[in-house]
Formats: C-alpha cells, sequence, structure tokens
C-alpha cells in the first residue's frame, strides 16, 4: 500500500488561484463565511426552484454572433438613466453589506466609484446613504417602502440631499419570502451590524435571535408595508425629478402600468428567487417586459447574472442593462473593496470579450444580436 502523502511543514501551502471569473469568488466567499452568513447570501426561498431557474433560462439562451464585422476593440460604454457608464451595468441593492467585510457598503460602493458603473444602495444598508455616496460614484437610492409615510419621505429627502442620481422603489416585497435557510438556522444580524438609516432601534427585531424564525423576516414583516399600491408610486413620482426606477417586475402588465406611472426604468427581477417561489426565470419574461414597454422607459434585467457573457444575453434579449448582486457579495466578503474592484475589471474584461466574439462594436449593436432557446 503507498504511504499517504503528508506535506512538510517547512514548506508553504501555495494560495489559490487568483479568480479568473465572477464564479470564482463563490468558493472563496464560502470558505471565510460563518455558515449562517453563507446561506443568507446564497439562499433563495421555498424550495428554491426560482433561485435555480434563473441561472438555467440564462444558459438556455444563446446568441447569434455576427462575423466579418470589423470589431476588434469595442468600446463597453453605456447610457442607462440618462448618463453614460463604463458598462452597462449597475450593481444591485444588497441589504447589510458589513455581515460580509468591515468594508461593508463603503468599499463596493468606492469599487463601483471606481469601475464606472453606479451603485445602488438599499434602504436596509449598513452604512447610511449619506456616507455611501461620499464613497462611492453615481449611486442610486433604493426604497423600500415602510409602514411609516414620515420615514420614507425622510428617507427621500435624505437621499436628495446626499446627491443619489436616481431612485429605485422595490414592489416586490410586501413581505418577505419564505426563506428556509434562514428559518432553519434561526438566523439574526449580529448586534454589530446595524439597518443604519433607519432611526436607532427600529431594527431591534433583526438581532432578535428565535429558534424556527428568520428575524430578518420578523423584521421586515414590521417595518414593511404591505399593501403598496399604484397610488402610492404616483405619489412618489409626484415627489421627486429623479429618474425613478421600479425594481420587482416581471408580468409584462404590470411593466406598461410602471411606465404609465412615469417610470423612467423597470427592472425584471424576482429579487435572485427570494421572493415568491415559483416565479418565473427574468430571462424567460424579459422579452415581453421590452415589448410591453416599448420605446416608454429603460428595462435592466437582474437576478441570475454572472458574467459578461450574461450581459450579453440580456441586452441581446432587449434589456439596456444589468443589475448584479450576489457575485459583488462574494468578491466583497473575498477581499472587500480590492476584491470587488477586481470582479468588476472581470466582468468589464468577459464583456468586452464577449463583444468582440459576437461581433459588436458596442452595446448598443448587442441590443441587435437575435437569439434562440436550446435545451
Amino acid at each position: 500500500m503507498a504511504e499517504s502523502v503528508v506535506p512538510r511543514p517547512d514548506v508553504p501551502v501555495a494560495d489559490p488561484p487568483a479568480p479568473a471569473g465572477l464564479a470564482d469568488f463563490a468558493d472563496l466567499a464560502r470558505a471565510v463565511l460563518p455558515g449562517e452568513v453563507w446561506d443568507f447570501v446564497d439562499g433563495g426561498s421555498g424550495a428554491e426552484t426560482t433561485l435555480a431557474a434563473n441561472r438555467r433560462a440564462l444558459d438556455r439562451v444563446a446568441v447569434l454572433p455576427r462575423v466579418l464585422r470589423g470589431v476588434h476593440a469595442p468600446s463597453t460604454r453605456a447610457r442607462l438613466l440618462g448618463a453614460t457608464h463604463a458598462l452597462p451595468v449597475a450593481v444591485a441593492p444588497m441589504a447589510y453589506q458589513r455581515l460580509l467585510h468591515p468594508d461593508g457598503e463603503l468599499g463596493l460602493a468606492a469599487a463601483a466609484g471606481a469601475a464606472g458603473v453606479p451603485y445602488v444602495a438599499s434602504t436596509l444598508s449598513s452604512e447610511p446613504i449619506e456616507r455611501i455616496v461620499e464613497a462611492g460614484g453615481a449611486v442610486w437610492f433604493q426604497l423600500y417602502w415602510l409602514r411609516e409615510r414620515a420615514l420614507v419621505a425622510d428617507l427621500l429627502d435624505r437621499a436628495h440631499a446626499a446627491g443619489c442620481t436616481a431612485l429605485a422603489v422595490t414592489v416586490d416585497v410586501p413581505i418577505l419570502g419564505r426563506r428556509l435557510r434562514d428559518v432553519r438556522n434561526a438566523f439574526a444580524i449580529p448586534p454589530h451590524v446595524v439597518a443604519a438609516n433607519l432611526p436607532a432601534g427600529r431594527d431591534d427585531l433583526a438581532h432578535a435571535a428565535t429558534p424556527g424564525v428568520s428575524a430578518v423576516a420578523a423584521h421586515t414583516g414590521e417595518v414593511f408595508a404591505p399593501a403598496v399600491s399604484w397610488a402610492d408610486l404616483e405619489w412618489l413620482r409626484a415627489r421627486t425629478d429623479l429618474p425613478l426606477v421600479v425594481k420587482g417586475v416581471l408580468d409584462p402588465r404590470d411593466a406598461a402600468l410602471a411606465a404609465d406611472a412615469g417610470a423612467d426604468a423597470v427592472v425584471v427581477s424576482n429579487h435572485g428567487g427570494r421572493q415568491l417561489d415559483g416565479a418565473p426565470a427574468t430571462a424567460t419574461v424579459l422579452p415581453e417586459v421590452v415589448e410591453a414597454v416599448g420605446d416608454r422607459c429603460e428595462v435592466l434585467l437582474d437576478s441570475g447574472i454572472r458574467g459578461g457573457v450574461d450581459v450579453l444575453r440580456a441586452l441581446a434579449l432587449g434589456a439596456h442593462g444589468v443589475l448584479v448582486g450576489r457575485p459583488m457579495l462574494w468578491a466583497l466578503a473575498a477581499g472587500g473593496r480590492v476584491g470587488a474592484q477586481t470582479a468588476l475589471a472581470l466582468l468589464a474584461g468577459e464583456f468586452s470579450d464577449a463583444l468582440t466574439l459576437a461581433g459588436c462594436a458596442d452595446p448598443a449593436a448587442a441590443r441587435e444580436l437575435r437569439t434562440i432557446r436550446v435545451d
């Protein structure tokens, strides 16, 4: 029998290879995060069928590349909400980023600013919106509708005063989806991570660990308004001159109503598979949403984006851009601000390569590509 090989103590263990793509950050993040925090980030709702469907649907989109187009150095620059950015990409709103790394929202916003892409700051950020804007470049504020209208108005005033360049209202969270990993883990936010945009003490329930209960769900159930309507969106539209984004749309009829109400963009999103389990994958419904709104507003795709080819797929299906979420949290966990900068640089390189290989001089040309569905 061959002897087992045991590393000599005086021989240094090689560092893991540097990430070659965004997906590589997942293993790095899982290695450093507590199991319950990994589950909070990675998990979906229910049986996680919608979470899995997002990835399958994107993988089924085959892009027909064009040839003999004379493209070798495409421009990746794109306009979103009236401003030009380095990529047709924004960093999605995600709560409590100091759970992942002490750099938290400030590090991720700074990385996005350096990369020339918008950063969307969550209502449930663990840093106040004012500090996030100071750290980043173009910052959009994501609004959860709260039970207290006065708090909603205060958040809007603060977002305006801080210098946010757009407002994104999330409309698919009347209650939090049943995220069973969090329930089984009795997950609660640790005391050093707070909902910094809310008044002191308004996040107490998020820190209260109870067996068989997600403390995050208990907290949002207390503070989120469960019955937001189109009248509330009209109130919001009348109260701000900022570009207004409606995030969490899947039905084309709702996309058309959002455009009628004055939305500048809709985000086709199922909350990363974290709300209604059994909802369709976003890539599946995207073309119908694009058709429903026509040229009345922009359409962005959220949920499942994992690299530059996915950005190309979304554009070829008619989107103007995408929001990228979990991969940015993986990168933040693995390396803080530097990790996030590395991830965004990789994404930019992947997207540039995808444009070149598809024969596209820029993102606008990618929206003219044809796609087919493959099994």
